[in-house]
């Protein structure tokens, strides 16, 4: 979209997870159709990707100012003001992110520490972990970028 900023990793490994449930589904689908039974991997697979478009998308929306708030209280406020809010948002977001940053990469290292495999295919439980802590740190970087620019003026708030 032109006069957004670009969040291209985000957007494409988004893009990506959504191309191969779609597929995965077909798949399943006539599958099931056909034999009426189903490949055991859809669900394992479905979900990893369904969370891996989850964060990706919020990574995106976050770049392009997108997610949910109340701007009521933020139009309101004097312009001093209004940046200490903005800066109170972003200081809410980093720690919750920091969190899930943090928490997700010690459940990542702890299960490939143990070695736990996946219950459906037996694929070790890190690999769809370590997914966690990387997409985080992207959503991240966009609310910091988010943040330097609502704060200069270069991204207008939707009234």
């Amino acid at each position: 979209m032109k006069g957004f900023p670009d969040a291209r990793p985000e957007r494409w490994l988004g893009a990506l997870a959504l191309i191969i449930i779609s597929l995965i589904s077909l798949g399943n689908v006539i599958t099931r159709y056909i034999t009426g039974g189903s490949f055991s991997f859809t669900e394992e697979f479905s979900v990893f990707l369904l969370v891996v478009l989850t964060f990706a998308g919020a990574s995106v929306a976050l770049r392009r100012n997108r997610h949910i708030r109340i701007g009521f209280l933020e139009r309101a406020l004097p312009p001093t003001l209004r940046r200490v809010l903005i800066l109170f948002q972003a200081l809410c977001g980093v720690i919750v992110l920091g969190l899930i940053t943090w928490y997700g990469g010690k459940l990542a290292w702890q299960e490939q520490q143990w070695q736990s495999l996946s219950p459906g295919l037996g694929l070790p439980q890190w690999w769809y972990l370590v997914w966690l802590p990387v997409l985080t740190l992207a959503m991240l970087w966009r609310l910091i970028q988010q943040t330097r620019d609502r704060l200069s003026g270069r991204l207008a708030d939707e009234p």
